[in-house]
């Protein structure tokens, strides 16, 4: 009979339930949308392939126990209770600990963290004589404890580094988008490929390489380094069916796309649009192009789909000319690209009124921390 293990998705604030969807889309089943996360369960099949294929995703944990925890004694018994640690940590084995949330005497989470590491290490004293060592680096396991409601969840991550990071993006700009929330704002349009897309602003360019990797069904979690193979359960067979399905699809003949275009000012940061499309594998699929907003053109064929993401004045551009360049863009859309959607990404509404067009669509998003808006334009 297949395990079947409770799994937790932790996710961009605001993607919820698109993430519900994509879980969903790749077999995982009991899916319950929360804030912040998603909870759900998975066979190891399922488990394997969302390592390699979920594009929303930071964390992707899998738990082992869930115990009362009303103080730093509860926790310490609790966590020696919670697994087979002989086989979850062998001495040899280096680990991570992780810690959200708060419980009675448990307030900070450096403290609460040597709670769960001292458990571990003395109850390795004592049967081995010897105790693995902490790396937060390179750890062989990733813990991740959730305190809440006076109870404990202590779950594995089969990642060592967060889900966002696809590998390819050596080249970013000062403030860029996780390719994660990229993704998921992306799914938000239902832009699939068959009409153009166009980026006015697309620095360096995470939003149309995301699009592009999800219209060509290119798995974004090939080259990460995951943690699964340490786990005592490892199923070798569910591994390989997992990734020999993700590499077949990242080996298929891509489909046709509509004109993939992206343009900006700055010399520099086209380049490492450039250069990220080339070690991303997408660069047939993504026109890029330097010149001011003024002088954009958008791609020959039927109407499109414009995703953007301008300065808000909060990190970059503070001290410039903001207002004028939402003007400026709301006008040369208008121009150039009428009958097309435009998809802004907002961190300042008196910007946004810059534009002089009216949303048919508001999707709250938080990025990195900033409290936004995914607007829906229709262009006329």
């Amino acid at each position: 009979m297949t395990a079947i293990h409770p799994c937790l998705a932790v996710l961009p604030p605001g993607l919820e339930a698109e993430g519900a969807l994509e879980l969903a889309e790749l077999g995982a089943t009991a899916i319950r949308p929360g804030r912040l996360a998603v909870k759900f369960e998975a066979d190891y099949g399922c488990l394997y392939r969302l390592y390699l294929e979920a594009r929303l995703p930071f964390r992707l944990l899998r738990q082992l126990a869930e115990f009362p925890c009303r103080g730093p004694e509860d926790l310490y018994a609790g966590v020696q209770r919670a697994a087979d640690w002989e086989s979850w940590l062998p001495p040899q084995r280096s680990f991570r600990v992780e810690v959200t949330g708060t419980a009675p005497g448990l307030n900070h989470s450096h403290f609460t963290a040597l709670q769960v590491k001292n458990a571990l290490v003395d109850q390795q004293r004592q049967r081995f004589g010897e105790r693995s060592s902490i790396d937060l680096d390179h750890p062989g396991l990733v813990l991740h404890l959730h305190l809440q409601g006076g109870r404990a969840q202590l779950s594995v991550d089969g990642s060592a580094s967060s889900l966002h990071r696809r590998g390819w993006r050596a080249a970013m700009g000062q403030a860029p988008l996780k390719e994660n929330l990229a993704a998921g704002l992306i799914r938000l349009t239902g832009w699939d490929g068959s009409v153009p897309l166009l980026d006015p602003l697309c620095g360096s360019g995470t939003l149309l390489l995301e699009a592009a990797c999800l219209a060509l069904g290119r798995p974004v979690g090939l080259g990460r380094e995951l943690l699964v193979a340490h786990w005592p359960d490892f199923d070798g067979v569910q591994w390989r069916n997992a990734l020999h399905g993700a590499e077949a699809r990242a080996a298929a003949p891509a489909r046709p796309l509509a004109a993939i275009q992206g343009s900006d000012s700055d010399a520099t940061v086209l380049a490492q649009a450039q250069a990220n499309a080339e070690a991303a594998g997408l660069a047939p699929w993504l026109n890029f192009q330097q010149l001011e907003l003024r002088d954009l053109q958008p791609p020959a064929g039927p109407p499109g789909v414009v995703v953007c993401n301008p300065p808000y004045g909060v990190r970059l551009g503070a001290d410039s000319n903001l207002e004028a360049l939402y003007a400026e863009l709301g006008e040369v859309l208008k121009q150039r690209c009428a009958g097309w959607t435009l998809w802004l990404l907002s961190g300042n509404p008196e910007l946004t009124g810059a534009l002089r067009m009216k949303a048919s669509r508001r999707a709250p998003i938080s990025n990195g921390g900033i409290d936004c808006r995914w607007l829906k334009y229709e262009i006329r």
